[in-house]
């Protein structure tokens, strides 16, 4: 299979709350609107993918549901400025035992996000071809 293309689609209960959260609140870049003006599905850039939020969704997220991963330069200044607009931390910033600055938020329907920090001495950061 060649993928040409791809990305993360969430139906939330509440489509506009969802689209002001990732749009207004995480400040993410609409690559594109479509469907009616007054109730429209957004796609935001996330980094090399992409995130759509469109239609109505028909219940509770619960705990088998995708996360969202997005890197990001600095775990803790989202921190401070996610929690001072009020979203939801499930998990303060950290540094795990794999090396990587990690913290985790929550949309608005539940949907967990994962932030996460690459240190500069991290082994992700060295070409490890040799």
């Amino acid at each position: 299979m060649e993928v040409l293309s791809s990305r993360v689609i969430v139906r939330p209960a509440d489509p506009g709350r969802a689209r002001r959260f990732y749009r207004d609140v995480l400040g993410l870049a609409v690559y594109r609107e479509f469907g009616p003006p007054d109730d429209p599905g957004l796609v935001f850039f996330l980094g090399a993918g992409f995130l759509e939020v469109s239609g109505h969704g028909s219940g509770p997220v619960g705990e088998g549901a995708p996360m969202l991963w997005l890197q990001v330069r600095d775990v803790r200044a989202e921190h401070e400025r996610l929690a001072a607009a009020g979203v939801r931390v499930v998990r303060e910033p950290r540094v795990e035992p794999w090396g990587l600055v990690e913290m985790w938020i929550e949309d608005p329907e539940g949907v967990r996000i994962v932030l996460v920090e690459v240190p500069e001495d991290h082994p992700l950061r060295r070409d490890q071809r040799g």
